[in-house]
């Protein structure tokens, strides 16, 4: 058996700036998506307690006493 360490190839440090390159970008990505989850959730969370709110000023004759 061979126990010397494999030379390093020609091409290796392209190969490793090519995977980081690409690294980078999914990691983007996948920020980007959560951030529009997140609004997207805050959206629907607002919208649920607008649909709690009552709607309005109460009648006149409730408000008055008679």
């Amino acid at each position: 058996m061979n126990d010397k360490a494999n030379p390093p190839k020609k091409g290796d440090g392209e190969r490793k700036d090519r995977l980081a390159e690409a690294l980078r970008a999914n990691l983007q990505k996948r920020k980007a998506q959560t951030r529009s989850r997140r609004a997207s959730d805050a959206d629907k969370q607002r919208a649920r307690d607008a649909d709690l709110r009552s709607e309005g000023l109460p009648a006149a004759g409730k408000m008055h006493k008679g």
